[in-house]
């Protein structure tokens, strides 16, 4: 029985490449096809790697299709499930004309390892259409001409079911012999609508040659949508007598923290490490080297006697203390998720007990962490060459203690500064067993490395995005995450993190941070913001550096929230609106479909995102100090609109509508509502009376 949604197999001539006699086929490269289908895409290391996509997602396959001479061809994808079962067949039309570059969209609908393969084909009806279309009206070979047509309709019929049009087919037969009838109308009875649309659905193929199958991974939404909010546990709660020792927060005070997360709508609270901290070398306040009785030290320097990676701090509580904090969590609606720092303090057990997964010096001495002139005595790095396979079983051991703990969510440490193989066979055997766990790659690195750490299997990264800033570099940057690059890397686009505060931050004043927010939650289906951001905090330890004063990474920062509440001064009223915002409009939730639009001002940035019924259009004013004002030109057909249209378009953040076409007037000033912008919710298209112009 053919596949669904296919055409017949009888009608398939070939579905092989076809090889000259007595050809040689170089290794591993099979000869071109009969019909070449080259260029596939999207595609992960050359088809070795799975293309990346969450269930429900849409994603455009492409490829270069072309025959000899005139004849017409047509093309498809073959879309199949885990289970090796055939998806709808999915027709491909030119991208562009002239170009043989072909194109259609696809969807896989549940979690698990897909494939795509595309087919080429001649399409002997259309090459039919092409030459009797010419040689009719000439008089050329009419009876002839029109013969062939009847065979050819005789032919395709028998792929149409009976249900889906093959009695306006076989009408078609009756009228191109119908000798009674002018040559003209019996060769229009063959275009009928009705007959192209049979035949649309279930061409006549001929010469069928399909492409490899390029694998597709599938997984759960969590690992391209989502809004993470970073916080310390010992921060929340924590107490700081003038003339005693400080009183860490714990994951109860915490947990106390949650519901106001919850309410801003993130989706994942991430904790820095929450093991016990060594006590060698330990870090005082602002990176200093000399710690005072009662400073805390670095979460990243793990491990004491108190144990190391399968521990926790005994200031935050005990594990009946987080699993009360993930259940919490749970119970707002929101995933926890753990940093993976695979680094020791000179007091974690690994370093005794595996002396053999780290380098020593000259002198006999294990080597700390460095980035010269910066050095991390307190941190040692693992060496993987001596114990690879030791390391690898450890880390997996690690990572599904805490998954046991109900963590499934794991953000990656300087994961660049690791053999990519190790990832790979960590992440394989993840896959294997659980493969609902996410893995964030915190690599600020080489594109080569983050790529690949994609290409491997993290579900997300961190990206440039922190110090993208202009209207040109965002719209290249971000052209590019969206475009090739979403097959295997995912964006996470953080505001800041306790290592980041960039000077836009630091110089822009509030309009910078919402400027920053609306830009990274609009951009990207993931983002993140690390507490404080919404106290717009901004003072860094020294002029010229990203770190902040006081720095969270080494002492507690209890942050009075009620106090900013009170005062009018919290950016979580729009934290709360941009998430809201995310996850009732669908389009928000992807990648691929981000595009931009043109506006007259280089501080001005315009782009859209679509998906079905949903769409939304952000302008956005890029500098925090000063009013600007544009022309925004809208690429209509991005929008789902014809070029002359206007439409009624509401500003979430303002609650204003508009009517909008193709050109419109923008003033966006720093102050002006929640930030100087504009979310457009783009309404259906109805006449309003009266609408005012931004």
């Amino acid at each position: 029985m053919p596949a669904p949604g296919r055409p017949p197999t009888e009608q398939i001539e070939r579905t092989e490449p076809v090889r000259p006699p007595d050809s040689v086929e170089p290794p591993g490269d099979p000869m071109i096809g009969r019909i070449p289908v080259l260029d596939l895409g999207p595609l992960v290391d050359c088809g070795r790697r799975p293309v990346k996509a969450v269930a429900g997602e849409t994603f455009q396959v492409t490829a270069t299709v072309f025959r000899e001479g005139h004849d017409a061809l047509g093309a498809n994808v073959v879309l199949r499930d885990p289970a090796g079962r055939c998806g709808p067949w999915t027709p491909m039309r030119e991208l562009s004309p002239g170009t043989d570059r072909w194109g259609a969209e696809v969807t896989p609908g549940t979690e698990g390892r897909w494939t795509y393969a595309v087919e080429a084909w001649g399409d002997p009806v259309a090459s039919w259409r092409h030459q009797a279309g010419i040689k009719i009206p000439a008089g050329i070979d009419t009876e002839l001409v029109l013969e062939e047509g009847a065979l050819l309709h005789e032919r395709a019929a028998a792929g149409v079911p009976k249900n889906e049009g093959r009695e306006v087919v076989l009408a078609a037969v009756d009228a191109l012999r119908d000798t009674g009838r002018p040559a003209a109308a019996r060769y229009a009875a063959a275009l009928a609508p009705a007959v192209s649309a049979a035949l649309a659905a279930h061409p006549l193929r001929e010469l069928v040659t399909t492409s490899r199958p390029v694998p597709v991974l599938v997984e759960r939404e969590r690992a391209l949508f989502g809004s993470w909010y970073e916080l310390f546990p010992r921060s929340e709660g924590a107490l700081l007598p003038p003339d005693g020792p400080p009183v860490s927060g714990t994951f109860r005070t915490a947990a106390e923290r949650l519901p106001a997360i919850a309410a801003m709508g993130f989706d994942v609270v991430y904790l820095p490490p929450v093991h016990p901290i060594g006590t060698a070398f330990r870090k005082g306040p602002n990176n200093s080297l000399t710690a005072g009785p009662y400073d805390v030290g670095s979460p990243w320097a793990i491990g004491s006697a108190d144990g190391g990676h399968d521990a926790l701090h005994p200031d935050l509580g005990t594990f009946e203390d987080f699993d009360h904090f993930v259940a919490r969590a749970r119970e707002l609606r929101m995933e926890v998720a753990l940093d993976l720092a695979l680094q020791c303090s000179p007091e974690h057990p690994w370093v005794h007990k595996h002396p053999e997964w780290f380098h020593h010096r000259a002198d006999g001495t294990i080597a700390h962490a460095e980035n010269p002139p910066k050095k991390y005595q307190d941190i040692y790095p693992l060496a993987f060459d001596e114990d690879f396979d030791g390391i690898v079983r450890e880390t997996l051991r690690v990572m599904r203690f805490w998954m046991g703990h109900g963590v499934r969510i794991f953000r990656v440490d300087n994961p660049h500064t690791k053999p990519v193989v190790f990832w790979e066979k960590v992440i394989a055997e993840l896959g294997r067993t659980d493969p609902d766990v996410v893995l964030l790659a915190e690599a600020f690195t080489r594109p080569a490395m983050m790529r690949t750490l994609g290409a491997v299997g993290f579900q997300q990264s961190y990206t440039y995005f922190t110090w993208r800033n202009g209207k040109r570099e965002l719209t290249d940057y971000l052209t590019e995450l969206a475009g090739e690059a979403a097959a295997s890397m995912r964006p996470n686009l953080f505001v800041n993190t306790p290592d980041i505060l960039h000077a836009y931050l630091q110089e822009g004043g509030r309009a910078a941070f919402e400027i920053r927010a609306v830009l990274a939650a609009t951009l990207s289906p993931s983002w993140g913001v690390y507490a404080g951001y919404e106290l717009c905090e901004n003072t860094p330890v020294r002029p010229g550096s990203e770190e902040y004063l006081d720095s969270e990474k080494y002492q507690l920062r209890p942050r009075d929230w009620a106090a900013a509440e009170r005062a009018g001064t919290s950016l979580a009223p729009l934290l709360t609106l941009l998430n809201r915002l995310r996850r009732r409009q669908p389009a928000l939730r992807r990648l691929r479909n981000l595009r931009f639009h043109d506006a007259d001002n280089d501080a001005v940035i315009a782009y859209s995102k679509r998906a079905g019924g949903s769409c939304v259009l952000m302008v956005v004013n890029l500098d925090p100090h000063h009013t600007q004002e544009a022309t925004v030109s809208l690429n209509m057909p991005e929008l789902g609109l014809d070029w002359h249209e206007s439409v009624p378009v509401r500003d979430e953040l303002t609650g204003e509508t508009y009517h909008w076409g193709r050109d419109n007037y923008v003033r966006l000033e720093p102050g002006r509502s929640l930030a100087p912008a504009h979310v457009f919710s783009l309404r259906p298209s109805s006449p309003i009376g009266g609408s005012p112009t931004p």
